[in-house]
This record gives C-alpha cells, structure tokens and sequence, in this order.
C-alpha cells in the first residue's frame, strides 16, 4: 500500500477513529421510559384529536341553534359535545373547529361538571328553552344524554407497570452504583466479592522465567515454589513442607510483579492476582468479606497461587496510626488475611505470593514464621544484570551494529528494569525522530541524558553572565572529582538547561556495598565544587548550587546521626527501621544533643567546602581552561579534562570501567558540530 494512499476499510482509517456511533443500552431504557410516561399522561393510551372546553350556556347557544349531534356523559365527570358536521362548515362560530381535519364523529367540546345530577337538571331546563325558541326541536328529535363508562388498560394494570418500572430502575442505579463503587461483577450486592484476576488454563499467561532477566537469585526460590506445584510428592515424601507465602522485596521497578507473572505463567496452575487496594473501600467490612471470598475461591481452585501487589496498602503496622480509631477499615482487612493465612491446612496447594517496596511498615505477625516464610530480595540490577536485561528489551529494537551491551549497562549505573525498559524506548523514539534508520549509540546515549537529567532546553534564554557563571559552576564539579580519590569518576558535563537545573554533570559511581568516612566526605567535597567555584572566581555564590547544598546537608546528617560516623555524637543512630517514628511528635534525642549535631553537621560541610576551595585555588588556571571550552562547545567529555588536568592522580577501578564508557573521539566531534550548529 502507497503512503499517501488510504485504507478503504473505515474501521481501519486512523481518521474516522472517535466519529463512530457506539450502541449505549441505556438509550433503550430512556426510550421504553418515556413511551410509557406518554401513554401514561393521555386519556386513552393512544393520540386524541383536539377538543374544546365549553360553558353551560355555550352548550345552550349550539342546542336552541340544533347544532348538537349527540351527548355523552363519559363515566358521570365531564360531557362531550358532538357537533353536526353541516353546522361545522356552514357556521362561522365553529371556525376553530374547521381546522381540525376530519373532526366528524369525534367530541369536539368538553363540558366538565362537579355533580353529574345539577347537570342533568341544568340540561333539562336547557331543552326546554331551546324546544321554545326553536320550533325544529322536539321531543322526538331533542338530543338526550347518553351514559357511557370507559375503561383503559391503565385502569388495570397501570399500578402493577409503575411498580415494575420502579424496581428495574432501582435496580440499574444499584448496578451502576456498584460498577462505581466497585463492586465485583457490577452489583450492589457484589460489595463482598473479590475482584481477584483469575489466570487458568483458559486465560494463559505468556510471561515465563526466560523473559525475566537479572533476576537469578530471586528465581531460584520462586522456581522452588512452582516445582512444588508441579510435583509435590517430592516433597511430602520426604516429610517437607512448602513455604506457605513468599514476599517479595525491593525498590519500585525492579520486577517484583514482572516476577509474579511469570510465576502464573511457569506453574500452569489457577493463578489470583490482585492488588492490595482492591481490599478497602468506604464500606466497613467489606474488605474483610472480600478476603474470605478470595481465599475461599482459592481452595476449591488447589493447588493456585495467590499475588497481592502492593500489600502494604492493608499490611501496614496495626496500632501505628494515631489518627484512626479501633474501627480502622484497613486493620479489619488485615485482621482477616492473617486468619485466612493461618487457617490453611498443611500441604493445602494454596501458595501466597506478595510484593511490596515498604516492607519496614508491614506488620510483623505477617512476617512471622506460618504466614511469609520467605522474603525474597528483588534488589537493583548490578552491571552483568543490566546487560542481560538490556538484552531481553533491544529484541524488538532495530539496532545498530555498533550496540553493545557492555557499554549500554556500564552507562547506566543504579538504573532498574523499568529505567532500561524506558531507555530501550527513548532511544527509539529519539532515533525515529532524527529519521535514523536504525537505533544507533549516540541514540541511547541521549535517551540516557533524556532520562537522568531531564529534556533539553535550548530556548531558554540565558544570559552572558549567567552562562558565564554556570560554565565555572560545572567546571568546579568536574576539576574537584578529578582531583579527589573517592569521588566519582566523571563522564560528561552540559551547561544546557535540562529540566529545572541549568547545568549537569554526569558521573559513574562505583558500585559497592559499603561506603567509607573517606568516600562520603570526598563525595560531598566534590559536590561542593560548584559553589566553590562560585566564591573563588566571583567572590560571591549564587541560588544555583540549591541542589547542591540539599544533598549535602542530608548526607552530613546521616552521617551524624544514622551511622554514627561523628566522634562527638558518638557510636549512636537514631534511625528507626520499624517506622515508629513517623508516628512521634518529638525528636528521639534531646536539645542539647541536637544542638550538637547542628554545629557538627555544619562544620562537617564547612570542612569540605574549604577543601574544595583550596583545590579550585591551586589549580585556578586549569580551572579557566575547562570554563573556557565548556562556555563554546557547552558540552565537554572525561578525554577533555584528563587533557588539562592531565592523567587523574588516584587510579581506581571505576576509572578504568569510566574509561571504557567514554564516548568516541568521533562521538565528541559529532556532539561538538551539533552545538556549533545550533548556536548558530
């Protein structure tokens, strides 16, 4: 098919997308409800012809004129008057009548009367008169009254209809409230139902373990688990029991849920997901019904799985919270997990899979043995992990042949699954952008920058002086970390707004486990390098270091008073793992003590900015050298400060892996011309 042809098919035409008619079944109901409103309001259920009310001495003018065709009292509450249809056209008085079309034989006037006897009176007096005055008239041809008693089917069955009509939409608006509201299934009375996703034979779950990668511990255990699905007599014979619940740990993005649904997909058992939210809702008691529905759906399903994502929603500590009373939903909800979770019978089938990133605040009779025996460590991908998860999501990619996986998780140090999930992403979108016809290095390269230092902002408009001053901004952070043994290498500095910072520095941290009084310090000198810079050359800082300055404080403090890396406070921490202290009103820690970590945490940072500063002053030429080229290319590489500072003094292992991130000499050249050309 051409591009600029269109799909004949409207369905497929991205243009008529938004402009087809969608059938709502509520339009049927409104109709059905206003017919019967419509036949309900007229006499006889169906269209009348047009009448006239009229007075008793009207009637008496159309008698004594032997207008009148006929009479009919219409069950004794009102009189319809039926004109001849020779007097209609020959007489002027009846000109509204005329055009009514096709009025004979029909009741052209209403006379409406209180007592049907006053009004046979009044109308025997009425003949009279007109058999007086009219010699035509009498009482042969006078017209009578003639009784007639009229029925509709409302009469009847109008009642029994309107109570009919009023249940059914008392029960739609209890079917939408319940859709809202959430109840399972759409109904009112579905409250207590749980809204657990069931995966069976019937819906397969395509995720296995080969689509999880990094993950190589953790699938271990989980694999443990679903063999025991799989052959528990294994197991039994041997006199084992199966772990009745598994809980699955770690920060935001790291697959936990990713895991889980490739535990539905490996089992080939019922598989329940849901989230810990689901539980709760402004009902009480409904949380709990729901649990009780769960588990009890999951035992006639044995051997399953249960996954609750997110169970910190209703696991939380009980008691922590003084705000709430002894009535809390949520403490309900939990409540009853725990008696779900300990009522299993030995060997039931009935497997608890969780995941949570806040597993502090869980209560601890969840944690305890009988409930999650496991808790499975789902940590950040190291550098070999990151390579082969970064290998599961560059397949469906259109890569270029200069990829390599090595540098791409070398480059992304700290990132999670999902950051090199998005990465993957970016880079595409990046490269179709340029209209590359494929996904090159410099691509990822900038999805990385995208990512960790936000979009560029070129049309922000900076002045000289201010341009000036981030350039020497930069350029401190970078000469200070070159200078220092444990501060991270560097990578890459921009003086490009990105986001809401107006400069950036890219550095590649050392992956390590433990940190040092000597590496934290070097680190925090290196992040005052900037507002050093500041002072040094202008004599006055700025607001740009505000960053800077935050990330400094905290990291002082936590040295101070978290891991008591303070000789005057001492071998103390008051960090509190069990979340308690989110609850307290005061500090755990009394004035004077607090006074006394203010003035350590202060001359901790003030020791390291002075450093800082007599780092920048010995080496103030170097330091206009990179402010210099920073200020023309606005992005400058590691091989661009090793050339004016020369080779770094400490040579680490991050500094070798630093090196072998460094983009090409080609790379720089390329990032050079593209910022030539656009300030031109």
């Amino acid at each position: 098919m051409e591009k600029n042809q269109q799909p004949n098919n409207p369905q497929q035409n991205p243009n008529n997308k938004g402009k087809r008619f969608k059938f709502n079944i509520n339009l049927i109901y409104l109709a059905v409800l206003a017919v019967i409103i419509y036949l309900q309001f007229t006499s006889n259920g169906f269209w009348q012809p047009k009448s006239f009310d009229t007075t008793l001495y009207k009637m008496e003018q159309m008698l004594i004129k032997n207008d009148v065709s006929k009479i009919i009292v219409v069950n004794k509450e009102f009189a319809e008057i039926y004109i001849k249809t020779e007097s209609v056209y020959g007489d002027s008085s009846y000109k509204q009548l005329r055009e009514e079309d096709g009025m004979s034989n029909r009741k052209h006037y209403i006379h409406k009367f209180l007592s049907v006897d006053n009004f046979q009176k009044d109308f025997e007096k009425i003949q009279e008169k007109a058999r007086a005055e009219n010699p035509e008239i009498t009482l042969q041809n006078q017209v009578e009254l003639t009784p007639e008693t009229r029925t509709s089917f409302w009469d009847g069955w109008g009642t029994f209809i309107w109570i009919g009509l009023m249940i059914f939409l008392f029960i739609m608006i209890f079917r939408s409230a319940g859709s809202v509201m959430g109840g399972a299934g759409g109904g009112v009375f579905n409250f207590g139902k749980s809204k657990a996703q069931l995966y069976d034979k019937d819906t397969k779950v395509a995720i296995t373990f080969k689509d999880v990668a990094g993950l190589e511990e953790a699938k271990v255990e989980i694999m443990e688990i679903v063999d025991f699905l799989k052959n528990p007599k294994r197991y039994t014979d041997l006199g084992g029991k199966i772990p009745k619940g598994a809980l699955l740990v770690g920060p935001p993005g790291t697959g936990k849920t990713l895991l889980a649904k490739a535990v539905a997909g490996e089992a080939k058992v019922p598989f329940f997901s849901i989230s810990g939210s689901d539980f709760v809702e402004m009902f009480v008691g409904v949380g709990a019904s729901r649990v009780r529905d769960l588990f009890r759906r999951a035992k006639e399903k044995a051997p399953c799985i249960i996954f609750i994502d997110e169970i910190d929603a209703i696991g939380r500590a009980r008691g922590k919270n003084v705000f709430t009373g002894g009535n809390d939903e949520r403490e309900s909800t939990l409540n009853q997990l725990l008696t779900e979770m300990d009522g299993f019978g030995t060997n039931s089938g009935v497997i608890m899979l969780a995941a949570t990133n806040r597993a502090d605040v869980l209560d601890s009779a969840l944690m305890r043995a009988g409930r999650f025996d496991r808790q499975i460590h789902v940590e950040l991908p190291d550098l070999e992990e990151r390579s082969a998860i970064f290998e599961v999501h560059l397949q469906p990619i259109k890569k270029a042949d200069d990829i390599d996986l090595g540098f791409l998780s070398k480059q992304t140090p700290g990132f999670s699954g999902a950051d090199i999930a998005n990465v993957c992403n970016e880079a595409a979108l990046i490269a179709a952008r340029k209209n590359h016809t494929d996904v090159g290095r410099q691509d990822f390269l900038d999805a990385i920058d995208r990512i960790v230092g936000g979009l560029e902002r070129r049309s922000k408009i900076i002045t000289k002086e201010e341009k000036n001053v981030i350039a020497y901004h930069e350029a401190g952070h970078a000469a200070v970390s070159w200078m220092l043994k444990h501060a991270n290498p560097l990578v890459k500095v921009t003086i490009v707004p990105r986001g809401k910072s107006l400069g950036a520095a890219w550095y590649l941290p050392e992956e390590r486990q433990i940190t040092t009084i000597e590496q934290m310090l070097d680190e925090m000198t290196a992040t005052l390098g900037g507002r050093a810079s500041e002072e040094v050359v202008f004599g006055v800082p700025s607001t740009g270091a505000l960053n800077d300055l935050e990330r400094v404080t905290k990291q002082a403090y936590s040295m101070v008073v978290y891991y008591g890396m303070n000789k005057e406070i001492g071998t103390l921490s008051y960090y509190d793992s069990t979340g308690q202290q989110e609850y307290m009103m005061g500090k755990p820690y009394s004035e004077k003590t607090a006074e006394t970590i203010d003035f350590q945490v202060r001359t901790m940072i003030e020791k390291c900015y002075q450093n800082a500063k007599e780092i920048l002053t010995t080496n103030r030429e170097k330091l206009d050298k990179l402010a210099e080229i920073l200020r023309e290319r606005e992005v400058i590489f590691r091989d661009d400060v090793e050339h004016i500072f020369g080779p770094r003094p400490f040579q680490t292992a991050s500094d070798v892996v630093a090196d072998n991130a460094r983009p090409t000499s080609d790379v720089v050249a390329d990032n050079a011309r593209l910022t030539s050309d656009n300030d031109k």
